[in-house]
């Protein structure tokens, strides 16, 4: 039963790679529990850059990009717990630091350039392979990705003095989820198949009423998908203002439901 619930492709690397990262992860976590260092609002977006990062090596690992020695590092869902290991890795070596503050020295600042670089790199190599191979593509994931932060941004400038607590990590989680469901509808429209069956329902379902002829088979899965994420920021508002630590992480999470997804789809629509 949890195995129809789960993304097509979905599979736990060989024994020895499986538990390198889960000791990885232990490692990391641990130390991270013992030393508990602040949680801010800030800390948790600086790991946005991450969720690209991982995002990106999936697609990579999907168009066997990736060297044969690491690539069950990068298949779903282990890569998202290599990426944790390494962001983790990342904060604890800064974790002494500002929480604060944006700037380079600063923990989120910090973060958000380790992360923006792995994943610039990420997409780099992709892209060259894609161009040597003759099948980089980008006018359609440009246009997705053009279309959910137009329709994010107008959704944000609507609502943003209701939800404001929610800072940056509300806009984020609004673009990701925003991403995921218009990736989704341009990959349907470039042949891809939905991964995740509760999803592929919907724009089934979708597929099947009037509107569907003016705004494609996706339509209703978009429109669930906006209203899921701008509830969400009416959800989370006090939360994040009165518990900025437990509810700065939990927004992170629904972020990175959202982002990953996304910036998944828009890297592996241009370079498969």
């Amino acid at each position: 039963m949890l195995a129809q619930l789960l993304p097509s492709g979905t599979a736990l690397p060989p024994a020895p790679y499986l538990l390198a990262v889960v000791v990885a992860v232990l490692a990391v976590g641990g130390a991270l529990y013992r030393r508990t260092p602040p949680v801010t609002p800030r800390v948790v977006a600086g790991f946005a850059p991450w969720m690209v990062a991982g995002a990106a090596g999936y697609a990579l690992y999907q168009v066997d990009a990736v060297p044969t020695v690491v690539a069950p590092l990068f298949g779903n869902p282990v890569v998202y717990a290599t990426t944790f290991a390494v962001a983790g890795a990342v904060w604890l070596g800064v974790a002494d630091r500002d929480p604060h503050a944006w700037t380079a020295d600063a923990v989120p600042g910090v973060l958000a350039l380790s992360g923006g670089l792995v994943a610039a790199a990420l997409v780099a190599v992709g892209m060259a392979g894609a161009l040597a191979a003759g099948r980089l593509s980008l006018a359609w994931p440009l246009a997705g990705l053009a279309l959910s932060v137009g329709l994010a941004a107008a959704i944000w400038f609507a609502v943003r003095d209701r939800v404001a607590a929610t800072g940056t990590l509300g806009a984020l989680a609004l673009v990701g989820h925003t991403l995921d469901g218009v990736s989704t509808a341009v990959g349907i429209r470039l042949g891809f198949g939905e991964q995740t069956p509760l999803s592929a329902l919907l724009i089934e379902v979708g597929a099947g009423l009037p509107p569907a002829a003016a705004f494609g088979e996706a339509w209703l899965f978009v429109l669930v998908k906006l209203l899921v994420a701008t509830l969400v920021l009416f959800a989370f508002r006090d939360y994040v203002r009165e518990e900025p630590a437990e509810g700065s992480l939990l927004l992170g999470a629904v972020t990175a439901v959202g982002l990953g997804p996304g910036v998944h789809n828009i890297v592996l629509f241009a370079i498969a």
